[in-house]
C-alpha cells in the first residue's frame, strides 16, 4: 500500500529592494517586474508599498520596493517602514534577501545605509548603479576592494541603459546574497550588558538589532505594547542616552566608510562646472518665469489632449446607457443600470486621460531632474504656510482637478506637510467649478470694460480663483498651528544631472496611477452615484403615483409635440421635487435661506455633491428648462427669468449668485475628491474633517457675501 505524504508548500523567495532616493531603484524594480506589479499599503500607516512578481529560469520571486531612505535612522513615516520591515521578526513583509542600490557617484552616502544593513545581518547584495554617471565624473570604483571589506556580492550597473541587468538576474536566480561581517562594533557605543539583555529577551540574532529596537522601536506602534514597555523600561534602568549613541554611531561609521572609500574609489578632479541650464532654471527671477511657463504648457496640453479621449469616453458611456435602456424592458433594474451604474462608472473612467497625462508629465519632470529644481525654488515661499516645496505640484495640479493633485501629494515624505497639502488642495479652483462660475457671472456681472481695458466678467472670474488661493494659504497656516508631529521638517533634495526621461518608466507610472484611481476611488464613487440615483428616482409612492397619473391624463388630451415636451418636463420637475432628494431639499431650506437660496437650489447643492458641474444640469431640470443643458445661453436666459415667489425678486439676483459662487469656491462638493482623500489618508477621519471644515467655511463666506450684496 502506497503511503501518501502531505504536499510540501514551497515559499516564494521575497526580495526587498532598498536605497537612497533617486538612485534608479524604481527603474530596476520596473525592469524586473514589468507590469506585474500591484500597489497596497503597509498595515497601519499611510505609506504605499509596491510589490511585484517575476520569474527567472522557472524560479518565481516576489519583489518588495521599500521607500527611499538615507539610513536606518527613521525621521519620517516612509523611513520607519524600512526599519520595521527589516528589523522585526515575524513581520509578513520581512524579506529573505535584500538588494541595495547605490548611486556610484555618491558612494559614501550609499555605503552608510549599506553598512547598517550588513550590521543588521540581512542577506545582502549591492548594486553600484549609475555607473555611466560615475564615468562622466571621472570616478573609478574598485569593486573588489569593497567586496573584501564588506563581504557581500557587488555588481556595477547602469539600469537606465540596461547595462549589467543580466548579471542582476543571474545573481537573483543563484540567490547569491550574503551576510557580511559586522562593519562596526556597536558595543563601542552601547553598553554590552544592555544589548545582551535585549538580545536574549527578544531572541535577536545580533546586538545591532537590539540597538535598533531600543533606538526606534518606541516610534513604531506596530510593535507589541509589551515589547515597547520593556524596551523603555530597560533603557531607563541603564540611564542610557539614545541621542548621543546615534551621534557616536554616525561618527564611527563615517570614519570607517571614509577609510574604505579612500581605498576603493579613485576620483580624477576636474574644475567643477555649473550646468548652463541651471543658470536659467535656478535664476531668482527667470527660474520662476520658466517654471510657470512650463506649467502653462503642461496644463494647456492636458486640456487639449485629454478633451479628445474624454469626449470619446463620455460618448461611449452615453451610447451604452441608451443601448441598455432600449434593450432591457423598462423597470427599476434597467433604470438603475442605465441611469445609475453606467453613468457612475463613466464618471470614474472619464478622469483617466487627465490623471494619466498629468502624472506622465510629472514623471518626465522627475526623470529629467527638473522637479528637484522646482522643489528647491518654491520651498522658501511655501514654508511660512506649513507647506513643503513639493506641495507646489499638487496645488498647481488642483487647478485642473483636485484628484490628481491629492494623489501627487504622496511624494511629500513629511506626514504633517503631506496632510496639509492633501487637505488644502481641493480649495484650489478646479475646472469643474468653471461651468458654475461662468453661468452665474453671466447672470450678474455686466459684460463691460473697466477703465476701457479690463473686462468685468473676466475680473470676477479672476477674483474667484484668487479667493481659492487665499483659502489655501489661510487654511494651511491654521493647520500648521493645529497639526502636531515629532517628524522633523526639512528639505533635503539633491540636484541630479539633466537626463532624458526613460519612456517605459513614464508609461508604467501613467498606468499605475490610473489603475490606483479607478480601483480604489472608483468603488466609492460608484456607490455614492447609485445612492444619489435612488434618492432622486424614488419618493413616497402615493405622491409619485399622483404626479404620474396627472401627467398621463394631460398627455392623453393633447397631440401637440411642444405641449407634450412641456408636460414631460414639468412632470420630471415635480417628480424630482417630491423624490427623497427633493424632500431633503425642502428639509434643508431653513438652513440655506440665510444664504439667499430656496429649496430648489438646495436640491442642486445636494446633487452637486456628486460633482460640482452637476449643479447646472440639476438646476436646469428643476426649473423645467427641458433644453440642452450644455447650451449655457439658454440656461442663463431661463434662470434670469426665475422669480422668487416669496419676495417677488429675481431668484438669481446679484446677492444670491455671488453667494453661490463663493459657496462653490470653498465647498468640497465632489465625492470623487472625497474618495481619493479617503484612499490617500487610509481612512474616513480626514475626509470627514475636511468636508465639515470646507462646508462650514463655504457657509460662512457665502452668508457674509449675501449680507454684503443684499
Amino acid at each position: 500500500m502506497t503511503e501518501l505524504s502531505a504536499p510540501i508548500s514551497i515559499k516564494t523567495p521575497k526580495i526587498a529592494i532598498i536605497g537612497n532616493p533617486n538612485v534608479g531603484k524604481s527603474t530596476i524594480f520596473n525592469f524586473l517586474t514589468g507590469l506585474n506589479q500591484k500597489i497596497g499599503n503597509y498595515p497601519g500607516v499611510t505609506v504605499d508599498k509596491k510589490t511585484g512578481a517575476f520569474s527567472i529560469e522557472g524560479q518565481a520571486f516576489e519583489l518588495l520596493d521599500l521607500p527611499g531612505t538615507y539610513s536606518l535612522f527613521p525621521n519620517s513615516e516612509d523611513e520607519i517602514i524600512a526599519h520595521r520591515v527589516l528589523n522585526q521578526g515575524g513581520n509578513e513583509d520581512r524579506p529573505d534577501f535584500v538588494l541595495m542600490v547605490i548611486d556610484s557617484s555618491q558612494l559614501s552616502r550609499g555605503l552608510f545605509l549599506a553598512t547598517q544593513l550588513i550590521d543588521l545581518g540581512v542577506n545582502l547584495a549591492i548594486l553600484l548603479n549609475m555607473s555611466d554617471l560615475a564615468e562622466k565624473k571621472n570616478i573609478e570604483i574598485r569593486s573588489y576592494e569593497l567586496f573584501k571589506c564588506l563581504g557581500v556580492p557587488i555588481l556595477n550597473t547602469d539600469a537606465r541603459n540596461l547595462k549589467g541587468m543580466d548579471q542582476v538576474k543571474n545573481l537573483i536566480s543563484q540567490k547569491n546574497f550574503s551576510k557580511g561581517k559586522p562593519f562596526i562594533d556597536i558595543t563601542q557605543v552601547v553598553p554590552l550588558d544592555l544589548l545582551s539583555k535585549i538580545q536574549d529577551h527578544l531572541k535577536l540574532d545580533n546586538p545591532y538589532q537590539a540597538y535598533q529596537l531600543i533606538r526606534f522601536g518606541g516610534k513604531d506602534p506596530h510593535l507589541p505594547e509589551e515589547t515597547r514597555n520593556y524596551l523603555e523600561s530597560i533603557t531607563s534602568d541603564f540611564n542610557f542616552d539614545l541621542e548621543e549613541a546615534q551621534l557616536e554611531e554616525t561618527k564611527l561609521r563615517y570614519k570607517k566608510i571614509t577609510e574604505l572609500v579612500t581605498r576603493a574609489m579613485i576620483k580624477r578632479e576636474e574644475p567643477k562646472k555649473k550646468s548652463q541650464l541651471d543658470r536659467i532654471t535656478l535664476h531668482p527671477v527667470i527660474g520662476y518665469l520658466v517654471f510657470f511657463a512650463i506649467l502653462v504648457v503642461i496644463f494647456q496640453t492636458i486640456f487639449t489632449w485629454a478633451s479628445v479621449p474624454m469626449d470619446w469616453i463620455d460618448g461611449i458611456f452615453a451610447d451604452l446607457s441608451t443601448f441598455i435602456s432600449s434593450k432591457l424592458p423598462d423597470g427599476p433594474l434597467a433604470r438603475l443600470i442605465a441611469e445609475g451604474v453606467i453613468p457612475g462608472i463613466g464618471g470614474v473612467v472619464i478622469f483617466i486621460p487627465q490623471i494619466a497625462l498629468l502624472f506622465g508629465f510629472l514623471a518626465i519632470l522627475e526623470d529629467t531632474g527638473y522637479m528637484s529644481r522646482v522643489v528647491f525654488l518654491m520651498d522658501r515661499w511655501m514654508r511660512p504656510f506649513g507647506l513643503h516645496g513639493k506641495s507646489i505640484v499638487p496645488l498647481v495640479s488642483g487647478v485642473a482637478c483636485a484628484i490628481p493633485g491629492v494623489m501627487a501629494a504622496r511624494n511629500i515624505s513629511n506626514w504633517k506637510e503631506k496632510m496639509i497639502t492633501i487637505l488644502v488642495t481641493p480649495l484650489m479652483s478646479c475646472s469643474a467649478r468653471l461651468p458654475v462660475y461662468i453661468i452665474l457671472i453671466g447672470l450678474t456681472v455686466p459684460d463691460e470694460l473697466l477703465f476701457g481695458l479690463i473686462n468685468l466678467q473676466a475680473l470676477a472670474l479672476f477674483g474667484l480663483y484668487f479667493l481659492g488661493v487665499l483659502g489655501v494659504l489661510v487654511t494651511a497656516f491654521l493647520l500648521k498651528l493645529i497639526l502636531k508631529t515629532s517628524e522633523k521638517s526639512f528639505l533635503m533634495t539633491e540636484l541630479p544631472p539633466y537626463r532624458l526621461p526613460r519612456w517605459s518608466d513614464v508609461g508604467i507610472t501613467m498606468i499605475e496611477k490610473s489603475k490606483t484611481f479607478v480601483f480604489e476611488a472608483g468603488k466609492v464613487i460608484l456607490a455614492i452615484s447609485i445612492i444619489l440615483w435612488v434618492l432622486a428616482s424614488y419618493g413616497p409612492p402615493a405622491r409619485m403615483d399622483e404626479i404620474r397619473a396627472s401627467a398621463e391624463q394631460q398627455l392623453s388630451q393633447t397631440t401637440d409635440e411642444g405641449e407634450i415636451e412641456a408636460i414631460e418636463a414639468e412632470t420630471n420637475s415635480l417628480l424630482l421635487e417630491n423624490s427623497f432628494i427633493g424632500i431633503m431639499g425642502r428639509a434643508i431650506e431653513p438652513a440655506i435661506k440665510p444664504l439667499g437660496y430656496d429649496w430648489k437650489i438646495g436640491i442642486s447643492l445636494i446633487t452637486s455633491f456628486a460633482a460640482r458641474e452637476v449643479f447646472i444640469s440639476t438646476i436646469a431640470t428643476i426649473y423645467s428648462i427641458g433644453a440642452d443643458v450644455e447650451d449655457e445661453l439658454t440656461i442663463r436666459q431661463k434662470l434670469d427669468h426665475q422669480v422668487n415667489a416669496a419676495t417677488g425678486e429675481k431668484t438669481f439676483n446679484k446677492a444670491t449668485s455671488f453667494s453661490l459662487m463663493v459657496f462653490y469656491v470653498f465647498a468640497m462638493q465632489c465625492m470623487s475628491t472625497l474618495a481619493v482623500v479617503k484612499r490617500e489618508t487610509k481612512g474616513w477621519k480626514w475626509p470627514i474633517i475636511q468636508t465639515l471644515y470646507m462646508s462650514g467655511l463655504a457657509y460662512l463666506m457665502a452668508f457674509i457675501t449675501y449680507q454684503i450684496f443684499s
